[in-house]
């Protein structure tokens, strides 16, 4: 078997997805692939269970808030197969007052938390999770804190004015 290398995994990704996948980037190797929500579980689970691909290591599940975009957030996942050392970057875009995605629980036990985490910090809703509440941030929180809807600091601080610095 040949080294794994981003230009095999393109082509297979062509082969099985043709148009439903395409290639963003490859920032310093990692290669960067984009796709639709309602392909997202055949892509994830195509790059997991290939012979020649064997992504079957997912590290990470997240998301990007894009507020001024058409399409809100991007949901980014990164698998990595072991075997060849090769990561891959998946990014579905999606948008909507309440963005949904399918939930990968059901190929990997691990995106549970990893996607309970994006649902608390982002309120990305993954349908068909099994337990999709909040992980880390209080049940009463009425906001996702890490969407970019809310000033960077309280423009009501008194200890930012200027006078007090001489100006």
């Amino acid at each position: 078997m040949d080294k794994l290398d981003n230009q095999i995994v393109i082509n297979r990704l062509q082969e099985q997805f043709a148009e439903q996948v395409r290639v963003v980037s490859d920032p310093h190797g990692l290669l960067t692939v984009a796709t639709e929500a309602t392909t997202i579980l055949d892509l994830l689970a195509f790059v997991k269970e290939d012979e020649q691909l064997r992504f079957n290591y997912l590290t990470d599940i997240t998301a990007v808030h894009y507020p001024n975009d058409e399409r809100d957030f991007c949901v980014v996942y990164h698998v990595h197969n072991l075997l060849h050392n090769v990561r891959l970057r998946i990014k579905v875009f999606i948008n909507g007052p309440v963005p949904t995605i399918p939930s990968a629980t059901t190929l990997w036990n691990g995106a549970n938390w990893m996607e309970r985490e994006t649902f608390d910090f982002f309120g990305v809703v993954f349908e068909g999770h099994p337990d999709l509440r909040r992980i880390l941030n209080m049940d009463e929180l009425e906001v996702f804190p890490m969407r970019k809807e809310y000033p960077l600091e309280d423009p009501n601080r008194v200890d930012k004015k200027d006078f007090y610095f001489g100006r």
